[in-house]
């Protein structure tokens, strides 16, 4: 890819055009630097609305493509967001890579740990970047918390607790008609299927990948109820969800050790009635924080034995990011975490260097999937964790600045 000139707008593709994929695209057809200039998806409907949907938002029609390759073909298209189905989206990334495209990934666990392997190699001998679009690490409070991290309020940190807790028996229910691909992996995977929205954050806090890292892994998985019975009571007693032998346990849970002696718990939790949560808690020498009840407790700060709201604490240590952002007017999903994510993408595509949540990371979170699965059917045994930097994390320095940077 050629450096653009100053007033030259990036030549995005969004490859994946179901309900994420067609959100992402909004919000990049509302950025003045970027040009949608193509979209594919194996679905003929799926393509014809991204195009009404760009039209509708005033923007010229992007071309479209069944075949993700013809849009990889295409010398306009400078960077693609892969916003398709979990499995496919090492395949299309690499492939993208191998083209001389940046890539920005949407998330999902990886299938095996060849897969992590082979995209790292491809970002290593191809020179492109590929990001994961974690939205959760451009998170208001996830960005307080890494800013007091940073400023060594919790002290050395010991400890750090994620999950992906989010009621989905209607969505992966109704997989059948929706063409839903969660369905699949929830039929046929036993393992943490989702677990960097929990991961990413505390993965940052803890800087892994430079200076630290995952080496080992244990996971179980509980009995799978969830699904079956509310599909039974909702969709009747003859649908196919009611019938599926769903391999997703209920509850999901990892544990995992780092090199420098901190440890991780994350919970995967879609299958049962609950309220949102990604259940944070990151804790230290000096104190602890956590998400669910928005709750502190700092030493020599926090009454003693007792909790703090986090609201006084989030706004004395907002990150300069949500400092700006909150002054020029939140936008987009998710609380405004998507559009921060796709601008840090943006800003590696336009500056052609490392995006902070870079391949390295990727293949690292993305492989606790596959991890998972393995240790759930060891009944729970520890497997290794691969060192997908192979060494290089040992004297890796601090990621790339930048306006983004994490």
């Amino acid at each position: 890819m050629s450096g653009k000139a100053l007033n030259e707008k990036i030549g995005l593709g969004v490859i994946g055009l179901g309900h994420r994929g067609r959100g992402l695209m909004g919000l990049l057809l509302g950025m003045d630097d970027i040009s949608v200039v193509a979209v594919s998806d194996k679905y003929e409907d799926r393509r014809r609305l991204a195009v009404e949907e760009a039209e509708a938002a005033g923007s010229p029609a992007p071309d479209s493509y069944a075949d993700y390759r013809e849009l990889l073909a295409r010398a306009d298209v400078d960077a693609v967001i892969v916003a398709s189905s979990w499995t496919s989206h090492t395949e299309i990334a690499i492939a993208a890579m191998r083209a001389g495209k940046y890539v920005g990934s949407e998330v999902g666990g990886a299938a095996s740990l060849e897969e992590c392997w082979q995209l790292v190699r491809t970002a290593e001998e191809t020179g492109m970047q590929a990001m994961l679009l974690e939205n959760c690490c451009y998170g208001r409070e996830e960005l307080a918390v890494l800013n007091m991290v940073r400023q060594g309020l919790f002290g050395e940190l010991i400890h750090c607790q994620g999950a992906y807790e989010h009621d989905l028996r209607d969505e992966v229910s109704s997989g059948f008609e929706k063409r839903h691909y969660r369905l699949n992996n929830y039929l046929h995977r036993s393992g943490d299927v989702y677990p960097t929205h929990g991961l990413g954050p505390a993965a940052k806090c803890l800087n892994i990948g430079r200076g630290n890292r995952f080496v080992a892994l244990s996971s179980m998985a509980s009995k799978a109820r969830g699904i079956n019975l509310w599909a039974a009571e909702h969709l009747g007693a003859d649908h196919p969800s009611a019938k599926a032998n769903f391999m997703v346990g209920d509850i999901v849970t990892t544990m995992i050790r780092c090199a420098q002696g901190e440890t991780i718990v994350l919970t995967h939790d879609t299958s049962l009635p609950r309220p949102y949560s990604r259940g944070q808690r990151v804790q230290g020498t000096k104190g602890l924080w956590m998400e669910d009840g928005n709750v502190i407790h700092l030493e020599g700060k926090s009454p003693s034995h007792a909790w703090e709201s986090f609201d006084s604490y989030k706004q004395q240590y907002e990150h300069p990011i949500w400092r700006d952002y909150l002054e020029a007017g939140v936008r987009g999903g998710h609380g405004g975490m998507d559009y921060l994510c796709l601008r840090a993408f943006i800003e590696s595509v336009a500056e052609r260097k490392a995006p902070p949540i870079d391949v390295y990371d990727m293949a690292a979170w993305m492989a606790v999937t596959a991890l998972s699965e393995q240790s759930v059917h060891l009944g729970g045994g520890a497997v290794a964790f691969p060192d997908f930097t192979n060494g290089k994390w040992v004297e890796r320095g601090p990621a790339p600045e930048g306006y983004y940077a994490l």
